[in-house]
């Protein structure tokens, strides 16, 4: 794949092959972030799961104490006195069946997150291959089949982020902007980690984090040191 010189010129400040602790990575991720827009900060994380296996797949969903710095816009499946707890939550939409042709036929998305109370799921499953191949079908290991729908509003309009494998074994996340300052970050970073060292399959042998990289979204990845993070 052909960079730009940029990127290259950029790319240079990172040793390719030495292993950062996390403080490191985080400055030097900042750093070599040039783009003209506030940068993701993103952690890709290689397993020794094997997802071909229901044992060792991993799926879960976690607060980052400082938030993505995105502004998360909530759909929520409910009824009645559920409907009415999900606006006062701060739901950016809440209906029930009246919304299955608006989403079928009018490929309506302006939202980034779907909750469905447990009653609802007979109907939002009428949209499982619409919601699921764009990531937004509700799940309850990931706290978006409840009853507790305020709750859950609330914890993805504060930044919750859900993980999980995909095809290579691998989990994708944001943990924040290049904007927020190192410290939260770091400590965004730390609530990621602990949560998907805490998620561990106890089919899983041999290592689990086998490389952990950190970079922003149009930046270098920077290779941490898997040994420091680790439980």
């Amino acid at each position: 794949m052909k960079r730009g010189k940029k990127y290259v010129e950029t790319a240079k400040k990172v040793d390719k092959f030495n292993l950062y602790d996390v403080a490191e990575a985080v400055a030097l991720v900042k750093d070599c972030a040039q783009a003209k827009f506030d940068e993701t900060v993103e952690v890709h994380i290689r397993t020794g799961c094997d997802g071909r296996h229901a044992d060792q797949q991993i799926r879960g969903a976690v607060v980052l104490p400082h938030g993505t710095g995105k502004t998360v816009r909530v759909l929520v499946f409910a009824k009645g006195e559920k409907e009415k707890e999900a606006l006062e939550a701060g739901a950016d939409f809440v209906g029930a069946e009246e919304l299955i042709p608006k989403i079928q036929n009018e490929n309506w998305f302006e939202y980034d997150k779907v909750v469905a109370t447990p009653d609802m799921m007979g109907v939002v499953g009428r949209l499982g291959k619409i919601l699921g191949p764009r990531g937004l079908m509700p799940n309850p290991k990931a706290g978006t089949v409840t009853m507790d729908v305020a709750k859950a509003v609330q914890e993805l309009k504060a930044g919750k982020i859900e993980y999980r494998l995909d095809k290579a074994n691998i989990v994708h996340v944001p943990v924040g902007k290049v904007s927020f300052p190192a410290e939260k970050l770091q400590e965004n970073f730390q609530a990621l980690i602990d949560a998907i060292n805490k998620a561990r399959p106890a089919a899983v042998k041999g290592a689990y984090l086998k490389s952990v990289t950190l970079s922003s979204t149009m930046g270098p990845g920077v290779k941490l040191n898997v040994t420091k993070i680790t439980n």
